[in-house]
């Protein structure tokens, strides 16, 4: 049983420890994300859902509009992912080694495989639209009606792509400035897509959850194959140990 084991589990494959630890916490996030859509199917929390959109209306500045615009597009997916792929191909061309690529191409694929299918399972209608059951889940929408509401993809692609992008940049990276980069993005993604009725407060809420239940898997990889002193110190060092090979190798 032993040797089997160890053939599973390599010497040095271990997963990088996350906070809090364990996966009581993972389990909680879903629990939390299923709790809250169950919720919703059942029709509690759509009056508050429609409350903060109508006041978000209510209280809309131009001032406050086009700077919550600007803010929102800290959580576009695509430019995120334009630029952890860039990051990680310049050091694993310094490196010598794709392993800087594989959290985004894993960050990529299941950010597609976690969000799209929920989205066209629930249905729902963003807080723009003029349709009366707009706040419902599990609708069914005309022809041309924007349907993918639920979750949000801009918080889960906030939560998961500063999350890949702190990863990769922790070798230039103080501790206090990985966490402002992992936690500031999404709450000014969460506030500003709320105010701006791009979301349902609940779409925001589930895709934070979801998110975080990601990020949390993506960060548990053992990407540098734990090889490094500093990736085992937890989540936020992937890539140190092969930028450190890499420039031992070029003289950096």
């Amino acid at each position: 049983m032993l040797a089997a084991r160890r053939l599973l589990r390599p010497a040095g494959l271990r997963p990088t420890p996350v906070r809090p630890s364990g996966w009581w916490f993972d389990l909680a996030l879903l629990a939390g994300f299923a709790a809250l859509t169950g919720l919703l199917a059942a029709g509690v929390l759509l009056d508050l859902d429609e409350a903060v959109s109508d006041w978000c209306v209510d209280h809309r500045v131009a001032v406050a509009y086009w700077l919550a615009r600007a803010f929102n597009f800290l959580g576009n997916g695509g430019p995120l992912t334009l630029i952890c792929l860039g990051i990680a191909v310049w050091l694993a061309v310094r490196a010598r080694t794709a392993r800087p690529v594989l959290p985004v191409v894993a960050a990529f694929l299941l950010t597609g495989i976690a969000i799209l299918p929920i989205k066209l399972w629930t249905d729902r209608a963003a807080p723009n639209s003029t349709l009366p059951d707009a706040v419902d889940l599990f609708n069914t929408l005309p022809p041309g009606e924007y349907s993918r509401s639920y979750p949000s993809g801009h918080m889960v692609n906030t939560v998961v792509w500063y999350g890949v992008l702190a990863l990769l940049l922790a070798p230039w990276l103080a501790a206090g400035v990985r966490r402002w980069l992992r936690f500031a993005p999404p709450v000014i993604v969460f506030v500003t897509t709320v105010y701006l009725n791009f979301h349902w407060l609940t779409d925001s809420v589930a895709g934070v959850l979801l998110g975080v239940a990601l990020d949390r898997l993506l960060a548990r990889a053992p990407w540098d194959g734990n090889r490094s002193a500093a990736v085992s110190r937890g989540s936020d060092q992937l890539g140190s140990g092969q930028l450190e090979g890499g420039q031992r190798r070029h003289g950096g």
